[in-house]
Order: structure tokens, then C-alpha cells, then sequence
């Protein structure tokens, strides 16, 4: 198992961190002290975080509406959910430009070549995380605590934020982590919809692509490093605030 983890994870990771320090620590620093590129990283940083607030309230919401409730064309909505997964991100990316850009169906302007742009294409390819951590824990719920609190005389919104909050944290904050390594490291549904402007719209994995291209493989791998190291520490912090809500649980 470690050689085959070795193998897929462990080796490629040290080639790139070896490939990236190859003109020493020095430049190393010049390649993610770049403007541009501490522009690219920011951003991306940022929206990735806003994408992971907005999935933790409406994923939650969503896994809620189709645990708890009923109504004609649950299965098909069910379904959709899944959607992200199955439809190849550069598709996505097509979709969401064929329906918001200036000349999409919608033509709303605004959103194509902008940030909010980018932030709607990873709120599209993120949309399954939160709502399938949340959805096996609230079936798992035991629904007569609610009621015993209910007839005990405590209002839905205290049973809500005393029984069902603390319950379903720890699948939230999983859900959260996975979106969040999703979005950080996002390529294809942003290379059309975002517009690649760069310090606008300009996101990391881009960057790095862009760096590829022109034949600068060193300060690529140092970007890509850095991205890594980020992503390394929120994960670590969110799966420290995972274990903390279950014990506390």
C-alpha cells in the first residue's frame, strides 16, 4: 500500500518540490513573489474560501430539503447533484459562458471575464461535496431527540442550533475540505469563463499552465508548490476542526 501511495502521490509531489527549488532558494522566491503570480494565488486563495462559505450554507440546505422533504421530481434533483462530477470541467466551463456570457442565452452581463464569474464556475463543480457529506448523517439522525426536545418545549431554531448544527459539523467540514481542494486546484471550468485576465481574473492553476507554456517549468513548479503548501495547511485545519467537533459531539 505505502509503495503504491509512494507511487501516485508521495514520488510526483518530490519531483515537482525538487523541480521548483532547481535555481535555488532565491529562485524560488522571485518565481512566487511575482506579481503576477502573488496575484493569481490571492485571488484564487480567496475566491476558493468564499466558494467553501456559500457550499457550507447551501449544501447544507439542500441536503436538508431533500432528506427531510418531499416533492414531485426529488429523484431527478437527486440526480443533478452529481451532475459536476460526471460533466468533463471544460464542458462546464462552456456551459456556464454559453449561458452567462454577453452573447449566452441569458446575456447577462458582468459575469463572464469577471470574478464572479470564477466564483459561479467553482460554486458549479463544488456543488456535490457539502451536500453528499450532509446527506448520510442527517439519514443517520436520530429524529427522536428532536422530538424529545420539541416536547420538552424547546423552539425549532434552539433545536436546530443545539441537537442538529452540532451533529451535522463534522460532515460539513469534510464536505468543506474537498471543496475547498476542488476549487483551489480548478483548471478547466475557468479557462474560458474567467478570461485569464491578469490581477483580475487570473486564477493559480491558470498561471501555472501559462508558465508551462512559455518554458518557464521552474517558477511553474514553485507556484504549484505553494498552492500545495496552502492547500496542505487549510485541509489540516479543517480536518483538526472536524475531530474537534466530534469529540465534542
Amino acid at each position: 500500500m505505502i509503495g503504491y501511495l509512494s507511487i501516485l502521490v508521495l514520488m510526483p509531489i518530490a519531483a515537482v518540490v525538487l523541480r521548483s527549488t532547481e535555481g535555488g532558494w532565491d529562485a524560488f522566491w522571485t518565481a512566487i513573489s511575482n506579481p503576477q503570480a502573488f496575484a493569481a494565488i490571492k485571488l484564487t486563495f480567496v475566491v476558493s474560501l468564499i466558494v467553501v462559505a456559500v457550499n457550507a450554507v447551501t449544501g447544507t440546505i439542500i441536503a436538508w430539503v431533500l432528506v427531510r422533504d418531499q416533492f414531485p421530481g426529488k429523484r431527478i434533483v437527486n440526480s443533478l447533484i452529481d451532475l459536476p462530477f460526471a460533466l468533463p470541467t471544460i464542458v462546464a466551463g462552456l456551459t456556464l459562458l454559453a449561458l452567462y456570457g454577453d452573447n449566452g442565452v441569458l446575456g447577462i452581463s458582468g459575469v463572464s471575464f469577471t470574478r464572479i464569474g470564477v466564483v459561479m464556475a467553482l460554486l458549479f463543480v463544488t456543488l456535490p461535496f457539502v451536500v453528499r457529506a450532509v446527506q448520510p448523517t442527517l439519514m443517520e439522525l436520530d429524529q427522536d431527540m428532536e422530538e424529545a426536545a420539541a416536547s420538552l418545549g424547546a423552539r425549532p431554531f434552539t433545536i436546530f442550533r443545539r441537537i442538529i448544527v452540532p451533529n451535522l459539523t463534522p460532515a460539513i467540514l469534510g464536505g468543506c475540505a474537498l471543496a475547498f481542494a476542488r476549487a483551489i486546484g480548478e483548471f478547466g471550468s475557468l479557462i474560458l469563463i474567467s478570461g485569464n485576465i491578469p490581477f483580475k481574473t487570473e486564477v493559480a492553476s491558470v498561471f501555472i499552465f501559462g508558465q508551462i507554456e512559455s518554458g518557464n517549468e521552474t517558477s511553474a513548479a514553485a507556484v504549484s508548490v505553494l498552492l500545495l503548501a496552502i492547500s496542505v495547511g487549510v485541509l489540516t485545519i479543517f480536518h483538526w476542526l472536524s475531530r474537534r467537533s466530534l469529540r465534542h459531539a
